[in-house]
């Protein structure tokens, strides 16, 4: 009999923050950079924050089975950070069987956290796949009270705060899009703030004042400067990033400025090759202004906030 093994999976309680980069990319599409997602897992319990397409594949990678998500996270409702939500919300109701053992399928309603607008879009979404929901409760014998979602809208305050475990929503500045928010995680001492997508903004340096870790969206300026020069028929779309994101020597400030220990980008425009030269030169001129450690994100990596950090 051939059954395919689930390894490397992550064990279920967590006594410091660790923080899993499921995606690293954004809308347009790029070989190994998923669209954004975050896991941070405390306690014994795993949030999802954000959940672009890929994203249930992504944590199967990362070694953090779906079901062990009850609460998801949005900072904004672009396709990109919530496409793959359809995907989390069955996979992770569904009860998965291996040759090694039982995870058995979320048997409450799903959490959902978010700006305001969350509810509605978010409930859009659910009642797409009601005929796929309803399957699952008549034919599979899914536990009916999963099939529900509980809505927490907030775009400024604290959201969650037990176990020890307290996340802050607070605004940032996205327009169009609005509204948007960022999240801080705070657990046994450590902190970490995931930016979601924003331009600079007094709020993330007040709320990621002394963060042990800050996960900050950036582009870099040169790099797209010189795309628009290449490409002056596609000025108008590849210029739009800069109205609403943060440059990679605006992230060095905002990590200067809140005196962050570490600083980690994601959400790469344009995204360089996840490979040593080109991404320090994405990160060109950062060090002169933030000197502590500075990140480029890749992929499924893994922050352990138990660990010394080291610059890189």
């Amino acid at each position: 009999m051939y059954i395919q093994f689930q390894k490397h999976l992550q064990p279920e309680f967590h006594g410091d923050l660790k923080v899993i980069l499921l995606g690293t990319g954004t809308p347009r599409a790029f070989y190994g950079r998923a669209k954004p997602g975050v896991i941070v897992l405390a306690g014994h319990q795993a949030f999802l924050v954000d959940c672009g397409g890929g994203v249930v594949d992504q944590m199967v990678k990362a070694g953090v089975m779906p079901q062990r998500i009850t609460d998801v996270l949005f900072t904004h409702h672009h396709y990109d950070h919530n496409a793959g939500f359809f995907d989390v919300f069955i996979s992770s109701w569904r009860t998965h069987v291996t040759a090694e053992r039982v995870f058995e399928g979320r048997s409450r309603p799903m959490n959902v956290y978010g700006p305001e607008t969350t509810r509605d879009i978010i409930g859009r979404m659910r009642d797409s796949f009601e005929f796929d929901v309803k399957l699952r409760v008549s034919y599979n014998l899914s536990a009916e009270e999963g099939a529900k979602i509980n809505y927490f809208e907030c775009n400024e305050g604290v959201i969650y705060d037990k176990d020890g475990i307290r996340i802050t929503a607070f605004e940032v500045d996205h327009r169009p899009v609005y509204p948007a928010v960022a999240y801080k995680f705070e657990y046994n001492g450590k902190s970490v703030v995931i930016s979601g997508d924003t331009i600079p903004v007094e709020n993330m340096v007040k709320h990621s004042s002394g963060a042990s870790l800050l996960v900050h969206e950036a582009y870099n300026k040169a790099w797209l400067d010189a795309l628009i020069a290449r490409y002056p028929e596609q000025a108008q779309a590849l210029s739009n990033p800069a109205k609403y994101h943060t440059t990679t020597l605006e992230a060095a400030r905002i990590a200067r400025d809140a005196g962050v220990e570490h600083l980690v980008l994601t959400h790469h425009i344009p995204a360089p090759e996840a490979e040593e030269r080109a991404e320090q030169a994405y990160i060109q001129g950062m060090r002169e202004i933030y000197d502590g450690p500075i990140t480029m994100g890749r992929d499924l990596m893994v922050f352990d906030l138990s660990e010394p950090m080291s610059k890189t």
